[in-house]
């Protein structure tokens, strides 16, 4: 999943990636704050507790974009051997910031920190390419997202340096086992066993700091504004790239059709995304984010018979059920802080 927009990719909520819906340029989003809870509720209730239509409409949104952009992928995997990997990233791009700014109602798209989305795009646009040519030199979907959920345990480690956030040693265990599970999932003789998995690897890095990213952005930028962006910066990297990986010919029918779905696509997930944490916390949707690692394998079973292998399976589940740990962890500081926040005023 090379958009980085899942929930770790989400704006300052959590967080991305986590909220990501905020209305404003430049002041912190009212939008992405979970609302009150009623009068009366538990310390520790749930937001789906406080409004439970916003929360059931969120996990909805959510779910349709990551079932988007797993079509989405599957479509510029199968278009790659047609077109080349420089010109989907520009067919991505074009498509992608027309669908953004048709279904954002025409906003306004001036950034407020230039420089930090400009480098989030540019970095994200390198990010993508790594998936790419994972995809077309015939990775699996299933195994590229099985090393793509390695991004959340990174972000557990980079946000130290980058956000000043500090780990306990529950976490620290636990990204560590999930480390160990990439070691299963990468073991020698296995499936993954290759460089395109060390490449996607080196991508996955990169695509948890823009993460990060987008959280510091999330205090300055609209979420759609952010998605606009990343969608035009990939015209230009095309471009750029274009004698390194030179168009392969002119798609057929079926890839006409795959082009649409790869620019349409991208674009309706980031928006959808957008919304999605505009009405829910990170808490609630962000588990959802492993959904793609389910059905792009099984969108890979049914279009290209790519089975994944025991050892593959065996450390997914090992690296999601970390992140899943982390995550929890991460909820329980929080609700911790604010507990003690009242205490200290």
């Amino acid at each position: 999943m090379p958009d980085g927009q899942g929930p770790e990719g989400q704006g300052s909520g959590d967080r991305g990636p986590g909220g990501s819906g905020q209305d404003h340029q430049g002041r912190g989003s009212a939008a992405a704050r979970p609302a009150p809870l009623p009068a009366g509720a538990a310390p520790g209730a749930s937001f789906a507790q406080g409004v439970p239509e916003e929360a059931l409409r969120g996990i909805g949104l959510i779910a349709a974009g990551f079932g988007i952009v797993t079509v989405s992928d599957a479509a510029v995997k199968w278009v790659l051997p047609e077109i080349g990997v420089a010109v989907a990233m520009m067919v991505r791009g074009t498509l992608g910031a027309l669908t953004v700014l048709v279904l954002a109602g025409g906003f306004r798209v001036r950034a407020v920190n230039r420089r930090l989305v400009a480098a989030r795009s540019l970095l994200h646009c390198a990010v993508t390419v790594t998936f790419y040519l994972a995809w077309l030199r015939g990775m699996a979907l299933g195994d590229s997202y099985a090393v793509a959920a390695v991004a959340p345990l990174v972000m557990t480690v980079l946000a130290i340096p980058l956000l000043g956030e500090s780990v306990g040693w529950r976490r620290w265990l636990s990204t560590f086992v999930g480390f160990l599970g990439v070691l299963v999932m990468v073991r020698p003789g296995g499936d993954l066993w290759r460089w395109e998995a060390a490449l996607l690897l080196g991508g996955v890095v990169f695509m948890a700091v823009t993460r990060i990213w987008t959280r510091v952005l999330a205090r300055t930028d609209r979420p759609a504004t952010i998605a606009f962006w990343l969608m035009v910066a990939h015209i230009p990297f095309g471009l750029a790239i274009l004698p390194v990986f030179p168009a392969i010919g002119w798609p057929s029918w079926s890839g006409w059709v795959a082009i649409l779905c790869l620019g349409i696509g991208n674009g309706s997930a980031h928006f959808l995304f957008a919304r999605a944490f505009a009405l829910a916390p990170v808490g609630v949707l962000a588990p959802f984010e492993y959904s793609t690692l389910v059905m792009g394998t099984i969108v890979g079973v049914v279009v290209w018979g790519d089975v994944p292998a025991w050892s593959t399976a065996a450390g997914a589940a090992i690296v999601v059920g970390a992140g899943l740990y982390n995550l929890r962890r991460a909820q329980i500081r929080a609700r911790e802080a604010r507990a003690a926040a009242p205490a200290r005023g």
